[in-house]
């Protein structure tokens, strides 16, 4: 283990990091990426085009060329070739939905210390808030897992498996990339009927209505139609606390038919908890946002399936920006 050596300079810097943060997350609110794009507009131009004032605009135009995002020639911005492919709108590349859902999260991290302290959140689960808070959230996941799926789909076999439940699978993302990868393969997502409409909208951009099926349900609460040669399971158990996990487990196990897959993808914790960074800070985000969420090591996760009567547990490594990795076993 590698230890620093703090000093007072690099702590303050690290405390004053979400300045960095906040400013990014203003000029994606606001779409300053998608306005200036590759074009050159002066701060007045770009602050009558997104409605706000000219000498704010300028302020956070300069902190984007500082922080490398934009180009500045004269009084004239461009956007730099990354920024503008990952940042505007009109970009298939777009990710600003996911800064969006970081943005709706800040409210709550800065009452972290109320979480440590009561063991409770401070803010509304965001399939639960607002609409806009569903479609960052949702979209943002969409983005996420069509930047990862390039990685992860090919680590995964799924041959000669006929049938696939996306348990909790929101815009059905995984669902859409295994099918495209499968021909025979066709699947269902199921996830809260709030869900259906940003599923739907995903799975018919790729052609695979016919393939691609949406069931409304919790499952918390709901049972599960149909049985299954695999199901997966992604970035869901995090947001509920062991015993509901486990029933969630058990309700996957009983979909699925003999010789089924189960697949388990999370931001998954050493055994002793304390890393890697981004799941033990993920935790945290659980912590301020859910009522009994958190990151797990891959050891409960593997405890998880044991107690279902899963045999031949595994887990799938594959690169990953936050540590993120598969727990795969068969019935």
């Amino acid at each position: 283990m590698t230890h620093t050596d703090w000093n007072p300079e690099m702590l303050l810097e690290l405390s004053g990091g979400y300045w960095k943060i906040c400013a990014l997350h203003a000029a994606v609110e606001l779409d300053v990426f998608t306005v200036i794009g590759e074009d050159h507009l002066s701060a007045e131009a770009v602050a009558e085009k997104i409605h706000a004032d000219a000498r704010g605009t300028a302020m956070l135009l300069n902190a984007m060329t500082a922080m490398h995002l934009l180009e500045k020639s004269g009084n004239l911005y461009t956007g730099v070739s990354g920024a503008v492919r990952f940042l505007s709108r009109t970009s298939s590349d777009y990710i600003g939905y996911m800064i969006k859902h970081h943005h709706h999260l800040v409210p709550s991290w800065g009452k972290l210390d109320e979480a440590v302290r009561t063991g409770k959140s401070v803010r509304t689960r965001a399939t639960h808030g607002t609409e806009e808070e569903r479609e960052s959230f949702l979209m943002g996941m969409y983005n996420n897992a069509m930047t990862l799926a390039a990685r992860l789909i090919p680590t995964v076999d799924l041959s000669g498996r006929k049938s696939l439940l996306d348990l909790g699978g929101g815009p059905g993302t995984y669902a859409i990339q295994f099918c495209l990868k499968y021909p025979e393969l066709k699947a269902v997502v199921f996830d809260l009927p709030t869900t259906r409409p940003f599923a739907e909208k995903t799975i018919a951009a790729h052609g695979l209505t016919d393939r691609i099926a949406f069931q409304a349900g919790s499952y918390l609460t709901d049972s599960v139609d149909g049985r299954y040669d695999v199901v997966w399971l992604s970035h869901n158990l995090h947001g509920e606390g062991p015993e509901d996990c486990q029933n969630i487990v058990r309700k996957a196990v009983a979909a699925l038919v003999p010789g089924g897959m189960i697949l388990i993808h999370e931001f998954i914790l050493d055994n002793d908890m304390s890393g890697p960074l981004f799941p033990a800070l993920f935790s945290l985000n659980m912590l301020v946002g859910t009522s009994s969420g958190q990151a797990y090591s891959q050891q409960q996760l593997i405890d998880m399936l044991a107690q279902c009567g899963v045999k031949n547990i595994r887990r799938i490594f594959f690169e990953s920006p936050n540590n993120s990795g598969i727990v795969a076993g068969i019935v």
